[in-house]
């Protein structure tokens, strides 16, 4: 282009921002289509009606679980990563937790409550009722959820007295629906009172049953050990979020575990304002496993960011 051609079209600002529009204004999608979650309204409460599904073809039982850290640090950087504990394997941050917790200092206990591990368990459901996201209704998707609605399964499948008859919740012909009913209690997002109907077919129709079964979601990427950082990487990470050099120290899982023991999950349910991605930086550097819906807390935008890194 010459100096002449160049001076003629210096006034082109149209055409450069609609170019500039074309390439920086794709934003990335880190929602996982696949997953469902449910919506409270502004008082906390929320209701839909799930089916759980039975395993996937590959899978050995049809739900997996896996354990994640996420915390704000001293730096206000975010360490939102899946804990190596899930594989068995030392993770940095558990091995902080535990040295953190026999420290004998109460604001060291303090902070290994903060980054303490958290439980998530996957299940494929039926969405049956969902009257805040009706489109979802009908749809094979994958539900994230904790310990408490985990013990709602396991309650319907042993049940504690003997009039009450034991469901196979994620069977097709003698499993039952859901009433997934959430609330705020005293500031705290609670599920107690959500139930299992009585138990019925999902559909008479076997056709029906098996165009569903071949649909289910693999559900072993959870736990797939190529979705996970190495110790090194997530001891640096580990280390920015810290803003220091100190180490993770050199604890046990077991001291994890007992630390899981004497900070009760339920404590980590109550919810408050999420952080903007700004704050907790950008979100190709989360990495996070998807927040199950029991941890509603400061993390539950970044629910869905999981393997979007």
């Amino acid at each position: 282009m010459s100096f002449a051609e160049l001076k003629k079209r210096r006034n082109n600002l149209s055409k450069l921002t609609a170019a500039a529009e074309q390439l920086g204004g794709e934003k990335k999608n880190y929602q996982d289509d696949r997953q469902w979650r449910l919506t409270r309204d502004k008082q906390g409460n929320g209701y839909a009606v799930i089916r759980f599904l039975p395993a996937a073809e590959g899978n050995e039982l049809p739900w997996n679980r896996y354990w994640d850290h996420g915390f704000q640090g001293p730096t206000g950087q975010w360490y939102i990563e899946k804990s190596l504990t899930t594989l068995n394997q030392d993770d940095p941050v558990s091995q902080l937790n535990s040295r953190l917790w026999n420290s004998g200092n109460e604001a060291d206990k303090e902070t290994a409550r903060k980054q303490k591990r958290r439980l998530h368990y996957v299940a494929n459901i039926l969405v049956i009722s969902d009257p805040a996201n009706p489109e979802n209704e009908g749809k094979v998707m994958i539900y994230q959820f904790g310990k408490k609605i985990f013990d709602k399964i396991m309650d319907a499948m042993k049940p504690e007295f003997q009039d009450e008859e034991a469901i196979n919740p994620f069977d097709f012909w003698d499993g039952a629906e859901f009433k997934l009913k959430a609330r705020k209690v005293d500031g705290w997002v609670n599920y107690d009172k959500s139930e299992f109907s009585s138990k019925k077919p999902l559909s008479e129709d076997d056709a029906v049953l098996e165009k569903m079964y071949n649909s289910l979601y693999d559900l072993r990427e959870y736990t797939d050990p190529s979705t996970f950082k190495t110790y090194d990487e997530l001891n640096n990470r580990l280390l920015a979020v810290l803003g220091d050099t100190s180490g993770a120290g050199s604890r046990s899982m077991q001291e994890e575990a007992d630390l899981d023991d004497e900070i009760p999950y339920d404590r980590f349910e109550k919810t408050a304002e999420a952080p903007s991605v700004a704050t907790a930086e950008s979100a190709s550097e989360l990495n996070a496993s998807d927040n199950d819906v029991d941890d509603d807390d400061v993390l539950a935008k970044f629910a869905a960011l999981a393997a979007s890194a």
